[in-house]
């Protein structure tokens, strides 16, 4: 029986790797060439921009040259590269039309700066603040255009700070970031040994507890403003340990002494991309998108279940539905909702004015894309 043939690797000389290295350079040059050229076309839309008024910074056309030139693709580069490398080309020009200023949860190393930089690209400049209260304050009073804020996570649910600030904020949501949070556990030392402290935020302590009750149950656990917070602290004392992100880890010269010790292994959390409306207004319908708002019901029987009436009647799916107390001592609540779809949709927007009719109060905080 005939035996099948083993393809043959041949190895590659090195006069072979030295005319290759040339030829790549000769394309990095090309490459170099183009973005600049890319740059300079950038700066005339900047200045086009300039002159109109209008927003500098609008994802939904990031979203459209990106799927767009994912469309050109023929390979090999994969289309998640492409996006990245697409993103950074386009936050790189846009920061020579407008630097965007971003504010974030300090201080560096933090899942929200992680977020903030999957939307807006490295280029952008991130402003750190010590809480998400100082997130929305520079965002409204314009230190800020942007801010990103956490929403939610998969197993711990609301960050009931930042729905609670939105009733004191006249900015909207305009975009959100979801990602797959691994919360390692940092030290000077490598490890586990000795620990008597683990600092991090208050959410990712709750998210790795039973990890913590088995390897570390000696040790004190500390909320602090930040799991980079955390880090930072965790810099200064070799007995004590953090909960935080490999960025931490690099940002602080911490030994990563066990990896991913979250509870949930596909732990997520949901970043929301906050704004005034007049430094951008409500994104464009794109099929995918979420429809955020903030109600209250007058105290009677059966208010709740009316809420719930316009959404069946016009076939809109709820995702989300959370109570937070109205913190007036009359045992009233605020009901944050998340609708699948955008507010310019005919039957979300009918939905959207009969509910608006059964409130006490009501505030819609946006309608945007949501984050595959």
């Amino acid at each position: 029986m005939t035996q099948p043939m083993t393809p043959q690797h041949h190895p590659v000389q090195s006069e072979d790797l030295g005319a290759l290295r040339v030829e790549i350079d000769r394309v990095d040059r090309s490459l170099l060439a183009l973005l600049n050229e890319r740059a300079q076309l950038a700066l005339q839309v900047g200045e086009i921009k300039t002159k109109e008024g209008s927003p500098f910074f609008r994802p939904d056309r990031v979203a459209q040259v990106i799927e767009k030139i994912k469309a050109y693709n023929p390979g090999p580069l994969e289309a998640s590269h492409v996006t990245h490398i697409w993103q950074e080309i386009m936050s790189a020009c846009l920061a020579l039309e407008a630097p965007q200023r971003v504010a974030v949860l300090g201080p560096q190393g933090t899942f929200c700066e992680e977020a903030a930089i999957e939307f807006f690209g490295s280029s952008s400049q991130l402003l750190y603040c010590a809480n998400f209260d100082e997130v929305f304050h520079a965002t409204t009073a314009g230190r800020a255009q942007f801010g990103v804020v956490g929403m939610e996570n998969t197993s711990e649910g609301v960050v009931a700070r930042s729905l609670d600030l939105f009733l004191r904020s006249s900015v909207h949501v305009v975009g959100e970031v979801s990602l797959l949070v691994k919360h390692h556990l940092l030290r000077l030392g490598d490890s586990l040994s000795d620990i008597e402290v683990v600092m991090a935020h208050p959410q990712a302590l709750a998210q790795c507890q039973t990890w913590l009750n088995k390897n570390c149950p000696q040790a004190e656990r500390r909320a602090v403003s930040s799991n980079a917070e955390g880090a930072r602290l965790a810099s200064t004392n070799a007995h004590w340990a953090a909960l935080a992100s490999d960025r931490a880890a690099t940002q602080f010269g911490l030994h990563i002494v066990a990896h991913a010790v979250q509870d949930e292994a596909l732990n997520r959390t949901r970043f929301a991309v906050i704004c005034l409306p007049q430094t951008l207004g409500t994104p464009p319908q794109t099929g995918k998108d979420c429809t955020s708002l903030v109600v209250s019901v007058p105290n009677r029987p059966g208010a709740v279940h009316d809420l719930l009436v316009p959404l069946k009647k016009n076939a809109v799916s709820m995702t989300r539905f959370e109570s937070r107390p109205a913190k007036s001592g009359q045992w009233e609540y605020y009901f944050y909702i998340d609708l699948q779809g955008h507010i310019s949709e005919p039957h979300v927007h009918a939905a959207l004015e009969e509910l608006k009719g059964l409130c006490a109060f009501y505030q819609v905080l946006g309608s945007y894309p949501v984050n595959d």
